[in-house]
């Protein structure tokens, strides 16, 4: 499978809320980082906490914008919809996975400024 293929299952997974699928996607001693290092999951169950939590949000959704791919490397741009705790909004996320032996090993990212949507009255 190509590492494309698997960052856009775990994409998929994710936008479906199923995290046992979501979770397939990643090595067991797979590492997520705030880039450029700060460590936010180390293994499995950090990044299943991480993400059972996550998928708790009623309007989570991550719009794929692009995706560049460079051998076992994957950089997406997306534009994802969370619930926040002032209220729904959207945040700008890259995301730089790197692939070994067919799941995602390590993935770093970086989170713009969230933006709220306008209040209705």
């Amino acid at each position: 499978m190509r590492a494309e293929d698997i960052v856009a299952r775990q994409l998929d997974a994710y936008n479906a809320r199923d995290i046992d699928a979501f979770m397939a996607c990643w090595a067991k001693a797979a590492e997520v980082f705030a880039h450029p290092d700060i460590l936010l999951a180390s293994g499995h169950n950090d990044i299943r906490a991480r993400h059972e939590l996550r998928f708790q949000e009623p309007d989570l959704f991550a719009h794929l914008i692009s995706r560049i791919v460079l051998g076992n490397r994957v950089v997406d741009t997306e534009l994802v919809t969370r619930n926040f705790p002032e209220g729904i909004g959207q945040v700008d996320v890259i995301g730089i996975y790197e692939i070994d032996d067919g799941l995602i090993a390590r993935a770093w990212f970086l989170m713009g400024e969230p933006r709220l949507a306008p209040a209705h009255s």
